[in-house]
């Protein structure tokens, strides 16, 4: 059986694993929207970090304005854009990544003079108007992914154990080994003695962990 953080959560590894008969929870970046016991966590990150200084982390970029704000007709024949224009579709069916788009488009002479190009248009000096994608979820041909399989088995009873066993058996070791062994990067170059350091302080943690449950004595 092989737990992993979501960094792992890839279509080849899981198809690799399937392949293979590995019993594997390994979750999307996503999980944690949909798991009940994360709810409001949101709250938590404006708190100060002992390991980072949120203080230095670069502006973010203005964000441009996302598919969920283009307010799409019931008759899915055109959507309405934030500054009131109307942008007509030109693809109905659209297969991406096994998820039906629909797909709208701007009218030139609404786009080229619009106030709001620079919210819009990711380089509003060479795009001549708005395309935007609005995903209506599954489409009908597509076959099913390894990943929507893995999705299922995490959002289990088994599979939210699993993943929080995980915050008590491994997160634990890169907390000592990151804040109180202060193995915030390898000092050495090459695999082979980048491997010796990751070894070498792994055997200080697990040597400390035996003298603090009693076997020094």
């Amino acid at each position: 059986m092989l737990c992993a953080d979501s960094g792992y959560h890839s279509e080849d590894n899981l198809k690799a694993l399937e392949a293979r008969g590995i019993e594997a929870f390994i979750p999307d970046h996503g999980y944690r929207k949909r798991d009940a016991r994360y709810h409001g966590q949101e709250k938590h990150k404006a708190k100060p970090d002992a390991l980072w200084d949120k203080s230095d982390k670069p502006a973010a970029k203005p964000k441009l304005f996302q598919p969920h704000e283009f307010r799409v007709a019931q008759d899915l024949s055109h959507c309405i854009c934030p500054a009131g224009k109307r942008l007509y579709r030109n693809g109905a069916n659209c297969n991406i990544g096994g998820q039906r788009v629909i797909k709208f488009t701007g009218a030139q002479r609404d786009c080229e003079n619009c106030p709001l190009r620079a919210q819009c248009l990711r380089h509003p000096q060479r795009t001549k108007v708005r395309q935007v994608a609005i995903f209506m979820g599954k489409h009908a041909k597509a076959p099913e992914k390894a990943a929507e399989r893995m999705k299922g088995k995490i959002d289990t009873d088994k599979g939210r154990e699993m993943i929080a066993r995980r915050f008590a058996t491994v997160e634990p070791v890169f907390g000592n080994l990151r804040a109180n062994k202060k193995l915030d990067r390898f000092t050495l170059r090459g695999r082979a003695k980048v491997d010796a350091q990751w070894k070498l302080y792994c055997l200080v943690h697990n040597i400390e962990k035996l003298a603090h449950n009693g076997y020094a004595r």
